[in-house]
């Protein structure tokens, strides 16, 4: 890895540092050649820090260390992308990530969807009064027949995802897929669960 440390006056590179898992940046940090070797060697993320002009372990004081997964080099090669699975909390007052956010995984769209599936949960639960907006929801509609009609829909729609594979016709088939995906989400909230407790079973099944 033919990192450019020269590029700047004070030897120092950014390190970006991610969760391998979740995705998400936890923090911003800067590494010396030295840091860099360290890390490597250790297996724990380490900086130089600016303000101490000394190296230092995150983690050295507070347990929190972030273990090492792999380093990219940007193309550039000035800048680092460090990706770890941390121990607790990164940034130093005490959240998962020094923007404060919740370091957990985002899947993007489905995730969006997600919390729409379950505004209309609560929506179904709600007084009379506070449904009028979404009174023609569909989704609403599901949670207010019940577990069963909703366990019937994906049960629908997988006979008829499985009828389109048989075919050739591509756009059928990813049609009848997004609708079993869609059905299979609701499922899921209605039985308390997300998209993330299904990776997780899938993940320790791989381990």
């Amino acid at each position: 890895m033919n990192i450019d440390f020269d590029k700047n006056k004070d030897g120092l590179v950014p390190a970006i540092i991610q969760d391998v898992n979740t995705k998400k940046v936890l923090m911003l940090g800067y590494m010396n050649e030295e840091a860099f070797l360290k890390t490597n060697e250790t297996k724990k993320v380490t900086f130089y820090s600016r303000s101490k002009k000394r190296l230092w372990t995150k983690g050295e004081e507070s347990g929190n260390f972030l273990n090492l997964v792999n380093i990219k080099l940007d193309c550039d090669n000035d800048t680092l992308l460090i990706q770890v699975e941390p121990e607790g909390p990164v940034c130093h007052k005490g959240t998962d990530t020094c923007w404060a956010e919740e370091n957990k995984t985002d899947y993007g769209f489905l995730t969006r969807l997600e919390g729409i599936i379950e505004d209309r949960q609560k929506l179904s639960e709600a007084e009379p009064e506070l449904r009028k907006e979404n009174e023609n929801s569909y989704v609403v509609s599901l949670f207010d027949k019940g577990i069963n009609k909703i366990a019937q829909k994906v049960g629908e729609e997988a006979v008829e995802t499985v009828i389109e594979a048989k075919d050739n016709n591509d756009d059928l088939f990813l049609n009848e897929s997004a609708d079993l995906l869609f059905h299979y989400l609701i499922l899921l909230k209605a039985k308390g669960f997300k998209l993330a407790d299904i990776v997780k079973v899938l993940e320790k099944r791989h381990e």
